[in-house]
């Protein structure tokens, strides 16, 4: 049987392993975020 402060490591060692997990996994799966556009600028360069 493993000691108490031994569960205690794995605990806290497994809580810092997950977190921001769920965040990261939402991020990876939107992809690049879509960045506006400032219409108005680029017409005014294009003239």
């Amino acid at each position: 049987m493993a000691s108490d402060t031994k569960k205690t490591e794995l605990r806290r060692r497994r809580k810092r392993a997950s977190v921001g997990r769920d965040k990261a996994r939402k991020r990876a799966r939107e992809g690049t975020p879509k960045f506006p556009i400032h219409l108005d600028q680029t017409a005014n360069q294009a003239k």
